[in-house]
């Protein structure tokens, strides 16, 4: 009962904001809520609440400075340099830029912040994207593919790193067998890329893709940038903040609350203009905080009402008795859908654990199924709970619906050849 419930939930959901009936914040929110009263769980529907709330509070709060952390970065001009820098390099040739996003996106995810990673992407691309008329849905889907491709694999990304912590793992013999797998799923990336550039070149006017062109080769496309002290400070501040952030030296949170603050003092002495930019940058920030904490509404009630718990039992029954040698396999499989709906609490600490028992009764390595739920996250960054794809939408200016519509077409082939590729090269067994 409560598995099919929860498999009607997640559909009830992806029909409503597909098809643009309610929006991601309200749907979100409703059809959790409904199939908890549906289950007769109505009267611990506020501690189901309350308990999401208090898993997501802390990514909410670091969101919203992480977004007025790089919000003032580009008011100040911090990336302008490096887009510039690309500008000249893709000499105004669509397959150069789309295949130029992939690659910055890939590289940039190394870090293992979504929220910077989709910032520095778009600051990058994004204007030029909108100055030929080019899809920035393309930008959204290619950011969000390395993001799970690269971020979701590394042991310092956050997503894998749940699956080490609550298997006992150790970190060099999980990450290891997943480097080829993960190096092939980023040229499987770029040729999407390619082909994604290929179409758009077409479809560019060829006279201003000319006169672009023009303006790129005569220096005309942008404006000189100066590099004043603020700049170089600016630079050293956001240098230091990424190598806090890999070095775990403190939290997330605490590393962007201390860099707005000092980054606000330095770039704007005065009170009044200090008010004035946090009003421009809440535009931004709001409306994806609100989304966080709906997306903690939802979390919070499919996994407390146990509907998660039973839609992970349900999928691992379908493996027949005398082929537990496929539950690697299986679990690559249910971590596309599984990965999508749910947060990556819920999902590795919820459901993994559960599918590594099952596998340790046929003596299978849950190394193995720690990669093999890794390979989830691709579609687990286009999903509903995952918090930076909001700071993604806002920056595109784009609906979830329209966005998934666009990327499930190319994410889900790219995880699929992503399990091929584990398959192929040892990292999970049949």
């Amino acid at each position: 009962m409560l598995a099919v419930l929860g498999f009607a939930t997640l559909a009830s959901f992806m029909l409503l904001v597909m098809r643009k009936y309610l929006s991601a914040f309200t749907a979100i929110m409703l059809t959790p809520i409904a199939a908890a009263l549906i289950a007769g769980k109505g009267s611990r529907l506020g501690d189901m609440i309350m308990s999401g709330l208090e898993t997501v509070a802390p990514t909410a709060a670091l969101l919203l400075f992480a977004v007025l952390y790089f919000g003032l970065m580009m008011e100040m001009k911090l990336f302008e340099p490096v887009c510039q820098a690309i500008v000249r390099a893709s000499k105004g040739d669509p397959v150069r830029i789309v295949v130029g996003t992939a690659i910055l996106s890939i590289c940039i995810a190394l870090d293992g912040d979504g929220t910077t990673s989709y910032m520095i992407v778009c600051s990058a691309f994004l204007p030029i994207y909108r100055r030929l008329g080019m899809n920035p849905l393309i930008l959204a889907t290619l950011a969000a593919m390395a993001l799970g491709t690269v971020s979701g694999t590394t042991p310092w990304g956050g997503a894998a790193t749940r699956g080490i912590s609550v298997l006992h793992l150790n970190a060099t013999e999980y990450f290891v067998h997943m480097i080829g797998p993960m190096a092939l799923t980023s040229l499987a990336i770029i040729t999407v890329a390619y082909w994604l550039g290929l179409r758009e070149r077409r479809k560019i006017d060829n006279d201003k893709l000319a006169a672009y062109k023009l303006e790129i080769a005569s220096g005309n496309a942008f404006e000189p940038v100066k590099a004043d002290w603020r700049m170089w400070f600016n630079a050293a501040l956001t240098a230091v903040l990424m190598v806090l952030l890999v070095l775990e030296i403190a939290d997330l949170l605490v590393l962007f609350m201390v860099g707005f603050v000092i980054a606000l003092l330095v770039n704007v002495r005065v009170i009044a203009d200090q008010q004035e930019l946090i009003k421009r940058q809440a535009v931004n920030a709001v409306p994806v905080v609100i989304l966080v904490l709906a997306a903690g509404v939802f979390t919070g009630i499919m996994t407390d009402s146990g509907m998660i718990k039973a839609m992970a039992n349900a999928a691992l029954a379908v493996v027949p008795e005398g082929m537990g040698n496929l539950i690697p396999l299986v679990t690559a499989i249910l971590a596309l859908p599984l990965g999508f709906f749910m947060s990556n609490d819920a999902y590795w600490f919820g459901v993994i654990p559960v599918l590594a028992e099952s596998a340790g009764h046929y003596g299978i390595d849950p190394n193995e199924i720690a990669r093999a739920g890794a390979i989830g996250q691709i579609l687990h960054m286009m999903g509903p709970t995952s918090a930076p794809l909001w700071v993604l939408l806002g920056l595109i200016k784009t609906e979830l619906g329209d966005f998934q519509k666009h990327a499930l077409r190319w994410g889900i082939p790219v995880s699929l050849a992503y399990i091929g590729f584990a398959l192929i090269t040892g990292a999970i067994s049949i």
